[in-house]
């Protein structure tokens, strides 16, 4: 019995007939609230392009595991002795029972606790009970899921044949890597459940217009420029940009703002904080020792990996966002802050290093709860979307629109008011 080393395919749900979409507008509501949209962007979105499942210090020792679930899909990452990082769908090869069940753990086998069938951490079959003698173990295995390490974060795809990986790795790396995500520890977690579309939750995201007047916490360190491609410009915050990026290249930093180049679905940027502030707290002071090689000053390190992740990395600590659709209208959401795997509890204040992400957060959960209250309503029409601080919601709707239709757009409609 000799098995293929990959699950087949997953149906796909049938592309349902979309609405049309007027450019530099937002989406129709059907996009946001009907079911049949959302088990297409499943099979499609979410299927092929790479997805952020958690953080390599969750997984660092031989047999550490995390779970990873979208949709019907749920993946083991975990550890094998040998170091090789491996990723597997969590069905049992025999009657298809899932395998684990705690979202993280340490195992030194992965047991089906249905006919308790064995599988090495490499996912091969060890031990199957009673299935006779003609029974042949050996070629039988779990389906393999592509897996890679990225800075101390991981990314799998369900594809069958998964989009290339190398210009995000090497765009990434070259400034993340600095900050040793690879040797964190998970200091605080938060879990969230929004009554909001995915979507709903990365256009908030991807423009800080609405910053001023619902995120006191976050300009207290950051500059309302500079944020998703804001074109805008204010003499202070060039200069200060500008004497940055010297001081980041004297310190090896390579700082380059890398933003969804082609066709790819990621930004990373090194941003400046406001004079005094050396990383993103109420008071500008770190709340941990500092992490990796990044001299006394490194601003913070933005990430957006489309379409569920973004982070931030500071001096002292670092801060991702996994979003998790589970139906057109609610998102889970998992925020993980990290520190230095060295820094004990006493050396982390935790009520400081959690403040201005657990009320940013909180704050963008209420908006786009009550964004989406508004795209449920009778009364809601697509609107105009700025072109000043607002490209980057557009940049994010086209990229989704490709994925979504295989690259056929929507027919767009006449603009109206």
């Amino acid at each position: 019995m000799s098995e293929p080393t990959t699950a087949p395919s997953a149906p796909t749900a049938p592309l349902p007939t979309l609405e049309p979409v007027t450019p530099g507008w937002t989406l129709p509501a059907s996009y946001y609230l009907d079911e049949r949209v959302h088990a297409a962007e499943l099979a499609t979105v979410f299927t092929d392009t790479w997805l952020f499942a958690g953080h390599a210090c969750e997984v660092a020792e031989p047999g550490q595991y995390l779970l990873f679930e979208i949709g019907d899909d749920s993946v083991i990452v975990v550890r094998d002795a040998d170091g090789v990082l491996h990723a597997h769908h969590n069905v049992c090869r025999h009657r298809g029972s899932r395998i684990c069940d705690e979202p993280r753990g340490r195992v030194r086998a992965l047991m089906c606790p249905y006919h308790q069938w064995t599988y090495g951490l490499d996912g091969r079959l060890r031990g199957a009970r009673l299935m006779g003698e003609g029974f042949a173990k050996d070629g039988v295995r779990l389906g393999a899921v592509a897996v890679r390490e990225l800075a101390g974060l991981v990314f799998v795809s369900l594809a069958d044949a998964p989009p290339s990986f190398d210009a995000m790795a090497a765009a990434v790396t070259a400034q993340l890597g600095h900050h040793r995500l690879d040797r964190a520890r998970v200091a605080h977690r938060a879990s969230y459940s929004v009554r909001a579309n995915w979507k709903t939750l990365v256009e908030n995201n991807r423009e800080c217009y609405h910053c001023r007047s619902n995120h006191p916490e976050f300009l207290e360190s950051n500059f309302e420029f500079g944020s998703h491609g804001d074109p805008r410009r204010n003499d202070t915050y060039d200069d200060t940009l500008a004497a940055a990026y010297a001081r980041w290249r004297a310190d090896g930093l390579e700082p380059a703002d890398v933003s969804f180049p082609g066709d790819e679905g990621f930004r990373v940027s090194r941003l400046p904080l406001r004079d005094g502030f050396v990383t993103e707290t109420m008071d500008g002071a770190p709340v941990a020792p500092p992490m990796g090689q990044v001299g006394g000053s490194p601003g913070s390190l933005r990430l957006i990996t489309l379409p569920t992740m973004w982070a931030h990395a500071n001096l002292d600590y670092a801060m991702t966002t996994r979003l998790t659709p589970v139906g057109a209208d609610r998102t889970d959401v998992d925020v993980c802050f990290l520190v230095d795997a060295d820094a004990s509890d006493d050396d982390v204040d935790l009520e400081r290093l959690t403040t201005v992400w657990t009320a940013t957060s909180e704050q963008d959960w209420a908006l786009c709860e009550a964004n989406a209250a508004g795209i449920r309503s009778r009364g809601y029409l697509p609107g105009p979307l700025s072109p000043v601080v607002e490209a980057s919601v557009q940049h994010f709707v086209d990229w989704y629109l490709r994925r979504l239709t295989g690259s056929r757009t929507p027919r767009t409609s006449a603009t109206s008011a």
